[in-house]
């Protein structure tokens, strides 16, 4: 198989730039892959590769606060509407009206975000692991087993303190999270040499974990039906620690269009977990868009 070819980018977005790692043809179908934490671009390797292999032109953005992308201070600078305009910029910046909009975790909630207020920016999205807002919202009030689940939220909003213990003794404590979440073998000793690289930026972990600090003092403002109208994919590692399963089915009935994959054996990890399955579900998904 030929060695895929990436592209390391720099793009203006929404007032910050992002590092941006492209691939496949520049005038193939546009997927945009969104990572969550702790990731970067990094996250998606299995699925750039796939995707570029079959024609599609493949952006992984190191999202704001991570890696590489610029790290804004202040915790008003991770707004859920702030992170969705930088997608939008991403789609401004590549001359396209649309794009197919795929994202875990973290990235999953941009993407859902980015559905709910750009509607006619995506042209379809796939979600993995992470529940629509209003049945995360719903869960994480009322739903006893996926308050226990969320415990280490309220956790992040300590300052300094989640910090350093993540990044303490060459960011193990990052390291154990990934580990300790993922079945064994899903993480290599190189992948963790990647991960910890991008966590010791200047500035990352504390970018990264804005997220968690905005989204508890600044939530977002939903709109009285927050129904998803474009064809929608969930995918899910029924095996997710963080996440209750239930909540997989409670965002479906929010989207017009859905089909909901269900992963027994995988984590909370599942594009690196079950990657040529969901490599596979994708390219269906898109409708095989290099043809």
């Amino acid at each position: 198989m030929t060695q895929t070819q990436y592209e390391h980018l720099s793009i203006e977005s929404n007032g910050v730039v992002l590092h941006v790692v492209a691939a496949g043809p520049a005038d193939g179908e546009l997927v945009i892959l969104l990572h969550g934490f702790p990731e970067f671009w990094y996250g998606w390797k299995a699925q750039i590769d796939f995707l570029a292999a079959q024609g599609y032109r493949v952006l992984a953005p190191d999202q704001r606060g991570y890696n590489l992308s610029e790290k804004p201070r202040g915790v008003e600078s991770y707004l859920l509407d702030t992170l969705a305009a930088d997608v939008v910029g991403l789609i401004d910046a590549q001359g396209r009206d649309q794009v197919y909009l795929v994202g875990h975790d973290w990235g999953a909630a941009v993407a859902w975000h980015t559905a709910i207020r750009h509607p006619a920016r995506i042209k379809k999205l796939a979600i993995l692991n992470v529940p629509h807002p209003k049945v995360f919202m719903r869960n994480v009030r009322g739903n006893p087993a996926q308050m226990l689940k969320s415990w280490y939220i309220g956790f992040f909003q300590i300052p300094l303190l989640p910090e350093a213990l993540l990044t303490f003794g060459d960011a193990q404590g990052a390291a154990q999270m990934l580990l300790l979440s993922s079945a064994k073998g899903t993480f290599t000793d190189a992948d963790l040499r990647e991960y910890t690289r991008a966590w010791q930026q200047p500035g990352a972990m504390t970018g990264m974990l804005n997220w968690y600090r905005a989204i508890v003092q600044y939530p977002p403002a939903l709109p009285a039906d927050p129904r998803i109208t474009m064809p929608t994919l969930i995918l899910w590692g029924v095996q997710d620690v963080a996440l209750e399963r239930s909540m997989a089915a409670q965002s479906a009935e929010l989207c017009d269009d859905v089909r909901v994959v269900y992963y027994e054996e995988a984590s909370h990890w599942v594009q690196h977990e079950q990657a040529h399955s969901v490599n596979a579900e994708l390219d269906q998904f898109f409708g095989g868009a290099h043809a």
